[in-house]
C-alpha cells in the first residue's frame, strides 16, 4: 500500500510532487493495528480449493471483524465511520463470494490469488482513507485494480511507461485530495504476483512519481534509513544520509533490506531521489538514494546531484574515503565441485552450470578454476532440489557441501579508485582468526565479498566495520550487540 500525496491549496501554484509508500507493517504502526494480511489471504486461496476445508470462510469472517473493530477504534464522525463500515463489508462478502465460487469450480489461477491479494490492500487503503479524512484531511481511496486499458503481452519498458502515464492521470484526477492508492495495479501479464512477486507495491510507487515529475518518492519503513552495517549487530554502525543506487542494489542482494534494483532504475533513470524514512520516526532525515553523477531531468535539464540534494536538506562530501557499508547474508550453502579429471574443462563447467539451471538453482557467489568451482547458495532456495542436483554433479566428480555459511559483503562506490581495500579486509578478518572459504570481486568493483561460516558472521561483520569504516573512537567501549 502507498500514498501519493501533493500539497495543494486552492489559492496557490501546486507544490511539487512527493509520493510516499507505505508498506502492510508500516500501515499497522500508523493506525496502531492492521495488515495488509497478504499470507492469510493466500491461504485462503490455497483452503478454498480443498475438500470439505472451511478454513477460508474463517479466514474471511477474522478478516472483516479485524477490520471493522480498527474502523470503530480509529474514526470518530459517525457519518465517516458508516460509509467505511458499509465499503468493508460489502467487500468482504465479495471475497467470500468469489472464494466460494473457487471452491465449485476447484481452480484458484495466478490471476485469482491476484484478486484475493489485491483484496486485502482495498481494505487496509480504505479505512487509511477514512482515518485521515476523519482527521481534517482531505483524503480519497483509490482503487488500482482496473486502470489497465491496453492489452499487453510482455512486461517492458513501453508498459512500464504507459503505466506510469496512467497513475499520474489518476492521482491528478483526485485534484486537492490527498489520494491513498492501491499498491496492487491491475490486471498485468503472467498476474502481478507471478511475473514482478511482492515488490510491486515499490514499483507502483515508483511508476506514480514518474508519471508525475515527483520531488522524491520516500519509502517509508521501521528504520530510519540505510546504515554502514546492521545497528542490531553493530553498535557503532552510523546512518548513511546518502547513498548510490548501485550500492544500494548490492546491499540489497547481499542481506540488508533496501529497495529493489528494478524499482530504482525506474526512478533513478529520470533523476528522481529516494528517501528511506521510518515511521517511528518522522521527523528523521532518513537516506537518500540518488546517483553521484550529473543526471537527466524530465524536462532535458540537467541539475548537479548535489544541487538536488542540498534543496533536500543534504549536503554531501562524496567522494568517501572509506567503503559505504558492509552486509552478512545468512543461511548461505556452499557447493564444491572438484573435477575427476576425465573432462574436458569446458565441458566440466558447462555441465555444472546446465545441472544447476536444470533445478533451478541460482548462484550468489562463484569461485573457479580448471578443475574446481565453488559456489554459495541461497539455502532456502535450494532446500528442495540441491540433494537432486548433488547426485547428478557428482558424475563429474568429488562434491561437497557446506552448510550454515555467510556472505560477508564490503560495498562502496569509491571503492574502484581505492588502493589495498580487499588487503586491509581479509587483513582484518584474519586478525580476529576468521577464515574465508569463498572469495568474490565483482567487475564492477564495488563490492567484495567472501563466504565465511555461519557462527562467525556477525564477528566478522563487526570487525570489517571497526578497520574500515570509520568508526567514531568515541563509540569504541558501546557493548557488542552480539555478544549480549
Amino acid at each position: 500500500m502507498h500514498t501519493s500525496s501533493c500539497p495543494l491549496s486552492q489559492n496557490q501554484p501546486p507544490l511539487p510532487w512527493v509520493v510516499q509508500k507505505y508498506g502492510g507493517t508500516s500501515v499497522g504502526k500508523f493506525i496502531d493495528a492492521i495488515s495488509t494480511k497478504i499470507i492469510p489471504l493466500l491461504k485462503a486461496a490455497e483452503e478454498a480449493i480443498k475438500e470439505d476445508s472451511s478454513v477460508h470462510l474463517d479466514i474471511v469472517k477474522e478478516l472483516t471483524l479485524d477490520h471493522t473493530e480498527i474502523a470503530k477504534q480509529h474514526i470518530r464522525d459517525p457519518d465517516i465511520l458508516n460509509e467505511l463500515l458499509a465499503q468493508l463489508e460489502g467487500d468482504c462478502r465479495r471475497l467470500r463470494s468469489f472464494l466460494q465460487a473457487a471452491e465449485i469450480i476447484e481452480e484458484i489461477s495466478p490471476r485469482s490469488k491476484d484478486i484475493i491479494v489485491g483484496m486485502g490492500e482495498t481494505l487496509s487503503c480504505q479505512i487509511v482513507a477514512a482515518v485521515l479524512k476523519d482527521k481534517g484531511i482531505d483524503s480519497i481511496f483509490v482503487n488500482l485494480n482496473n486502470i489497465i486499458d491496453r492489452q499487453f503481452t510482455t512486461l517492458d519498458q513501453e508498459f512500464y511507461d504507459y503505466l506510469a502515464d496512467r497513475l499520474a492521470t489518476i492521482v491528478k484526477e483526485c485534484g486537492n485530495k490527498v489520494p491513498v492508492l492501491t499498491g496492487f495495479f491491475g490486471n498485468v501479464p503472467g498476474s502481478l504476483l507471478s511475473t514482478i512477486g511482492r515488490g510491486y507495491t515499490d514499483l507502483c510507487a515508483a511508476l506514480t512519481s514518474v508519471g508525475l515529475g515527483a520531488e522524491e518518492l520516500q519509502i517509508w519503513k521501521e528504520v530510519d534509513g540505510i546504515f554502514t552495517a546492521d545497528p542490531r549487530k553493530v553498535a557503532n554502525a552510523r546512518l548513511l544520509p546518502i547513498i548510490t543506487p548501485e550500492e544500494a542494489a548490492e546491499l540489497t542482494y547481499y542481506g540488508s533490506e533496501v529497495i529493489h534494483p528494478f524499482t530504482m532504475e525506474q526512478v533513478i533513470r529520470v533523476n528522481i531521489p529516494i528517501r528511506i524514512k521510518n515511521v517511528e520516526n518522522p521527523a528523521g532525515s532518513g537516506t537518500m538514494i540518488f546517483p553521484d553523477r550529473t543526471g537527466q531531468q524530465p524536462d532535458g535539464t540537467s541539475t548537479p546531484p548535489t544541487s538536488v540534494l542540498a534543496q533536500n536538506g543534504y549536503h554531501s562530501d562524496l567522494p568517501r574515503k572509506s567503503p559505504t557499508a558492509v552486509t552478512i547474508k545468512d543461511n548461505i550453502c556452499v557447493l564444491n565441485v572438484h573435477s575427476n579429471r576425465k573432462n574436458v574443462s569446458h565441458g566440466f563447467l558447462a555441465k555444472i552450470f546446465t545441472t544447476l539451471d536444470d533445478h533451478g538453482i541460482v548462484v550468489d557467489l562463484i569461485s573457479t578454476s580448471e578443475v574446481h568451482v565453488s559456489m554459495a547458495l541461497n539455502a532456502d532456495m535450494v532446500s528442495s532440489s540441491l540433494d537432486t542436483a548433488v547426485t547428478e554433479l557428482k558424475k563429474l566428480g568429488s562434491v561437497e557441501v557446506m552448510h550454515d555459511m555467510a556472505i560477508l559483503s564490503l560495498v562502496g562506490k569509491q571503492m574502484k579508485s581505492m588502493v589495498g581495500v580487499a588487503g586491509d579486509m581479509f587483513t582484518a578478518l584474519a586478525m580476529a582468526n576468521i577464515s574465508i572459504e569463498i572469495i568474490s570481486q565483482g567487475a564492477s568493483e564495488i563490492n567484495i565479498s567472501c563466504v565465511v561460516d555461519g557462527d562467525n558472521a556477525c564477528a566478522a561483520l563487526q570487525v570489517v566495520h571497526e578497520q574500515l569504516l570509520d568508526v567514531d573512537p568515541s563509540l569504541e567501549d558501546h557493548p557488542s550487540p552480539c555478544l549480549q
